[in-house]
């Protein structure tokens, strides 16, 4: 399938899309069964823009497990389920990165009962994990650099942790703080009664990947999420990106087709990227829905605000 996936997915006229089995805030099913969250809008952007179409996509739930395979063997096209990005996922397993749409770290969540105010504190506790995956690695490389003792207890699922969490199998759980974040507030019955430790252990830079060997599908998929954080800093949204297509701004004629050349320097419609703003919205609409104070988790946007308000969101020029 190396070099094929972007012919592969005009042909098939459906994007498949690999997701979480269910975190909110970043790919979960709703009541209806339909995929929410910042990643799964993020398949829907990119089929927005191939398909001039963002419900043109179909959710494949992928586990710590099987998440990695689903891509290798080309059972899904794109991978968008807060996967760390890291040197040996890029060169060993042979997948190249579409750019961050999530900068977080790994932190810990304890009941607040136990008086816990530092990770630091942790000397002689037990503490739930997932296997392989880089939270695995970083709690014993934390447990080694401050010289205490951790135990860990590894669990196969996010659900397994979580129940082993609240039926005290363990003193604290350990994962990315966005999904620590999440759970407190979709899984755990008294999300009050738990805190979440101030330290991050780890850089986890989150973001969708794709296999090697297809620079063109690569393009596609890393400049539809550059397209949503351009349109942020420059002020396009799903409300007026229609009457901005009569702007005089150089910049915006370009990004939204009027002048053409995008479109076609990527192998697509000129409108892909009004396509994406119009029917997904731009990087800071897709979080305050999906993961901001207008939804359940309500994050700040932190390290994940624009640039020019003190975050790390900073796209390639468009032009």
């Amino acid at each position: 399938m190396a070099g094929q996936t972007f012919e592969a997915v005009k042909a098939r006229g459906l994007l498949i899309c690999g997701v979480n089995t269910g975190v909110a805030g970043f790919s979960a099913p709703d009541s209806r069964g339909v995929y929410q969250g910042l990643d799964a809008e993020f398949c829907r952007a990119v089929a927005a823009a191939v398909f001039g179409d963002a419900s043109k996509v179909r959710f494949v739930p992928t586990t710590y497990q099987t998440r990695f395979i689903a891509l290798q063997s080309g059972e899904v096209d794109v991978l968008a389920r807060n996967v760390t990005q890291t040197l040996l996922r890029d060169t060993a397993l042979g997948f190249n990165f579409a750019g961050v749409n999530f900068y977080d770290g790994q932190g810990f969540m304890v009941p607040r009962r136990a008086g816990i105010a530092s990770a630091r504190q942790l000397d002689g506790a037990s503490v739930c994990v997932l296997p392989g995956s880089t939270t695995e690695l970083n709690l014993a490389d934390f447990a080694r650099r401050e010289a205490i003792r951790i135990e860990p207890i590894v669990l196969s699922s996010m659900d397994e942790m979580t129940a082993a969490y609240q039926a005290g199998r363990c003193d604290a759980m350990t994962t990315d703080a966005s999904q620590l974040a999440a759970l407190r507030v979709s899984a755990l019955r008294e999300p009050e009664a738990h805190a979440i430790l101030p330290e991050r252990i780890s850089k986890e830079p989150l973001g969708p990947m794709v296999r090697h060997g297809d620079d063109q599908w690569l393009d596609v998929v890393s400049w539809t999420l550059r397209v949503m954080i351009e349109a942020e800093e420059i002020g396009l949204t799903r409300e007026n990106v229609e009457r901005m297509r009569a702007s005089q701004d150089p910049n915006v004629q370009r990004i939204l087709g009027v002048v053409p050349g995008f479109g076609k320097a990527l192998g697509l419609d000129e409108a892909w990227a009004y396509n994406v703003i119009r029917q997904v919205g731009n990087y800071g609409e897709v979080f305050e829905r999906t993961l901001g104070r207008g939804s359940p988790v309500g994050l700040e946007r932190g390290l994940n605000d624009l640039w020019t308000r003190g975050g790390l969101m900073y796209s390639l020029p468009l032009r």
